[in-house]
């Protein structure tokens, strides 16, 4: 029997499930079939059936003809279906680039004599028995029109069935009915009517105009009337500035009122406590009834400038809901990012956030990216901005499908957004759309974009408008008469004059800030009530039963002898010894938060262990890895979520400060590896962290701790750039505190939670510290005891202090250490245990217990330029600071350990010694 008889009696569709088998994982197919397929494969490429073995098949090889063009034509469905999307009309202004091997029959080994033969193959497309010429003109309808779809590198064949089932439906073309038909053309008009009214309003005023992807209003109007119906109620979307005033009049229902007094640039009504933003940065919450009588919430993230740092705030945004809103149910809230060409493909933090898809920690169900592709980067022409074909490329770092859409063809638009909605709602998973459009303007409404895109730019200013080229369209179908445009128009710009002329009856602007439903009940806290005094005490019985459930491990589980160990060590520190080292004060604190009803989340890089193998919050059983978190099996009311993170700063930082936005209950913790490892996310801590609240009116409680210290481990894992954090405090943004006992740290972290307002709390942590023997607290320091912003010397006599010392965490024990050894009572030491807002007058009050110093000395490990004496220096000026440190460098410390324990050694000799400098 010849070696490949066996095809005959193969059904085409058989064969080409198998093949896509070999495509994917060619050694999961029967040797038989897949000598075969590489015989074939070869062939085609080669141009040649008898370079693969095939010629004179019937009598050769036993295959009859009938089965060679069969296979074939299933080459030729899989040709469309891998790479059909690069032969589109999806762009509106330009030819596309010509890329071969082409789609042509000829390269299938087929030719013009075969499209009126029947091939059986039809039927994988859901055509039956059919035609070439009519499998190809389905092929062409579904692949290669005004929709190109790229899905055919996703590993999990139900995904690829539904997609292919869902695309052959109507051949990948919607059906609208006319009433539908005339409110996408409603959509498109407010679109652009919206643009063309404020391009008349103030002129040369930078709008960044939606025009060019005018679609993206109708497209994102279906995406939320069917998401709606199928369940979904919150909609969390995240943007930058281009068509964001369009979106949110138009979709989240902004009245125009508003947008136009910040047109007009007026003051504040909060003027005092309000700094503000630009119009196209603010967010935005409000609540849309559909036209299906659906009742959903939608909230638009604040962004900055700085292009895709709102995907990780989004990305928190969505899974606080889902946790503490939704039980965990990602079907009923939908996250979409709308993204532009330019930053998709050139910012990191976009690959950054797109790992997180699918991870515990950070994943949301699936998110909807829409691009609004212009096909320039501000003045970048697109080859100039990518090495990628598409901008979307990134997609296939998840195997998420790409839907690339003519922005002219509107109904294509609403079409692929409804297949993005179905498919994440089937399968939670991301899906990406990318418009491509163009942008009328240049980047702004006062930027010449002929200037470096001449020829393009010709191109636009003869283009039509999509409105118009729609109502052509359906003036063709008769689905409205020559009048009906103007009509509407005519209507919505009426409105609009209404809505300009009540808006220049008021002085000021009133700012609406995001997500208030879930912050109700808290104020804006200022710097009087950061200072004054919490209670954080908790009662001494339920901190010993809390203490003994986190101190002792299931009986009926293996564990390794070292965390046995640990936990035995823990559970004597607290019931035998009293001497609560840096884990026990943190983890208590935790506990103490959960048993009052409060979650906890903490993320970051090891962080279930600790870089420093100190936490262990999460422990694994010898035998099968199982994951047990002690705090989790207390029954508490509140929830200890605790999770390593990806290898990224700053979109985990992102994440968790978005989670931290939408959740004030919650008690939102990333810490990071080392402390200086946080300048990855320094975009965030600079447009975020630090200015939110005064550009936006948001609150946010995230906590970031910092491992920071000097002991001689290198310039990146010493300092944690404390003065970089002090330069950004102001009028109360946030929190900074070097803390340097388990007591102190306990009552930090219970006060953030115990006010009735929410700030960024930065704590630098030590490394060496978490297991100094005199880094301990008792029992009773935690349950009746209180944060110190300050903690002064125990030295009985002040009076014979001559040099009272000012310096802050982990530097103190270096210091005691030598004033032990050298017996010196005449020097004391004072601990700044909050550095902002400083609590200048404790100091006040402490310097005045010492009436006999002659010496003031601010001391600190780190270099002169660094650390917090220039913060000191502008900020406290009730003595004259005499300086101990090392001298001014431009790395945080030395490589070498013997030249930095010489250093370190001179600082702390000139605290003792004024001679030395």
């Amino acid at each position: 029997m010849d070696k490949y008889s066996f095809l005959n009696a193969a059904h085409p569709a058989y064969i080409a499930e198998i093949y896509d088998k070999y495509l994917k994982f060619p050694d999961s197919v029967e040797p038989s079939w897949r000598a075969f397929f590489q015989g074939f494969d070869f062939g085609v490429e080669s141009g040649s059936a008898a370079e693969a073995g095939f010629a004179d098949a019937g009598v050769a090889t036993g295959i009859s003809q009938s089965v060679l063009k069969e296979f074939a034509v299933i080459k030729l469905i899989d040709g469309y279906r891998t790479r059909g999307h690069l032969f589109t009309k999806t762009n509106p202004v330009r030819n596309r680039r010509i890329y071969k091997p082409t789609l042509a029959i000829e390269n299938f080994g087929l030719s013009k004599d075969d499209l009126n033969t029947r091939f059986k193959a039809g039927e994988i497309i859901g055509l039956g028995e059919q035609t070439l010429e009519s499998i190809i003109k389905h092929l062409v309808a579904i692949y290669c029109e005004s929709i190109g779809v790229e899905y055919m590198y996703i590993r999990n064949p139900k995904e690829i069935t539904w997609i292919q089932n869902w695309l052959n439906e109507n051949d990948n073309h919607p059906q609208f009915d006319p009433k539908q038909k005339k409110h996408i053309l409603g959509k498109l008009n407010q679109a652009l009517s919206f643009e063309t009214f404020l391009h008349s309003k103030y002129v040369g005023q930078k709008r960044f105009s939606i025009e060019g992807v005018d679609a993206l209003i109708p497209g994102l109007d279906a995406l939320m009337e069917q998401g709606a119906e199928q369940g979904v109620e919150q909609f969390v979307v995240g943007m930058a500035h281009r068509g964001r005033l369009n979106v949110l009049a138009n979709i989240f229902g902004k009245s125009p009122e508003k947008i136009f007094s910040e047109f007009d640039g007026k003051e504040y009504d909060e003027a005092e406590l309000f700094d503000g933003d630009v119009k196209y940065h603010m967010g935005w919450t409000s609540i849309r009834d559909t036209d299906g009588g659906k009742r959903v919430r939608m909230d638009l993230a604040p962004n900055p400038s700085h292009l895709e740092t709102v995907n990780a705030v989004v990305g928190g945004i969505t899974r606080a809901k889902m946790d503490n809103q939704l039980e965990g149910d990602s079907k009923k809230l939908l996250p979409i990012l709308i993204h532009g060409d330019a930053a998709i493909a050139g910012q990191g933090v976009v690959y950054e956030f797109v790992q997180m898809a699918q991870l515990e920690g950070y994943q949301t169900g699936g998110t909807i990216h829409i691009v609004t592709n212009n096909q320039v980067g501000f003045t970048t022409n697109y080859l100039d901005a990518r090495s990628s074909t598409y901008c979307t490329d990134i997609a296939k770092v998840t195997l998420s499908p790409v839907l690339h859409v003519n922005a002219d063809d509107v109904e294509a638009v609403c079409h692929a957004f409804t297949f993005a909605l179905d498919f994440r709602m089937k399968f939670g998973r991301d899906v990406f759309i990318d418009i491509l459009g163009y942008r009328k303007y240049g980047h702004n409404e006062g930027d010449e974009p002929r200037f470096t895109q001449p020829k393009l730019y010709k191109a636009i200013a003869k283009h039509e408008n999509p409105r118009d080229i729609y109502a052509k369209r359906l003036l063709g179908e008769e689905v409205i008469d020559a009048g009906y445009v103007k009509k509407i128009e005519i209507a919505y710009k009426e409105d609009l004059e209404n809505d300009l002329e009540a808006s220049r009856k008021k002085d000021k602007t009133v700012i609406t800030e995001i997500l208030a439903d879930d912050w109700k009940g808290y104020t804006l806290g200022s710097t009087e009530e950061i200072l004054a005094q919490v209670d954080t005490s908790f009662p001494q019985k339920k901190l010993d039963q809390l203490a003994e459930g986190i101190t002792k491990l299931p009986t009926d589980k293996k564990f390794i002898r070292k965390i046995q160990r640990i936990i035995d060590d823990r559970n004597k520190r607290y019931n035998d010894t009293n001497n609560l080292d840096w884990a026990m004060g943190e983890l208590l604190a935790y506990a103490t938060l959960m048993e009052e009803g409060f979650d906890v989340r903490m993320t970051g890089q090891d962080v279930e262990r600790g870089t420093f193998s100190h936490r262990h919050a999460t422990i694994k059983t010898e035998d099968d890895a199982e994951e047990i978190n002690l705090h989790n099996r207390l029954d508490l009311d509140g929830h200890f979520y605790i999770y390593n993170s990806l290898l990224s700063e700053y979109a985990v930082v992102g994440f968790d400060y978005g989670y931290a936005m939408a959740a004030p209950k919650t008690l939102t913790i990333w810490e990071a590896q080392f402390g200086d490892f946080s300048n990855g996310a320094q975009i965030m801590l600079d447009q975020y962290i630090s200015a939110a609240e005064a550009k936006w009116k948001t609150q946010n409680g995230l906590v970031m701790l910092l491992p920071h210290g000097y002991e001689g481990q290198g310039s990146e894992h010493s300092s944690a750039r404390m003065e970089r954090y002090l330069a950004l405090c102001a009028r109360n943004n946030m929190i900074v505190a070097d803390v340097t006992t388990p007591a102190n740290l306990y009552h930090l972290l219970r006060r953030q939670m115990k006010w009735n307002f929410r700030k960024p709390l930065i704590v630098f942590t030590p490394k060496s510290l978490l297991r100094h023997a005199k880094v301990v607290s008792t029992r009773e320091e935690l349950a009746t005891g209180s944060f110190q912003e300050v903690i002064d010397d125990t030295v009985k006599d002040k009076k014979k202090i001559k040099s009272l010392v000012f310096c802050t965490g982990k530097f103190y024990y270096d210091l005691i250490e030598r004033q032990e050894e050298n017996g010196r009572d005449d020097v004391a030491f004072v601990r700044i245990e909050q550095l902002f807002p400083l609590p200048a007058a404790q100091l006040e009050a402490i310097i005045k217990l010492y009436p006999n110093v002659t010496d003031y000395v601010w001391a600190q490990e780190e270099p002169r330029n660094m650390g917090a004496l220039s913060y000191m220096v502008m900020n406290f000026n009730a003595v004259s600071f005499r300086h101990a440190s090392r001298r001014t460098y431009s790395a945080p410390a030395a490589g070498s350990s013997v030249r930095s324990k010489a250093r370190h050694k001179k600082v702390i000799d000139s605290v003792f010694d004024a001679s030395i400098e």
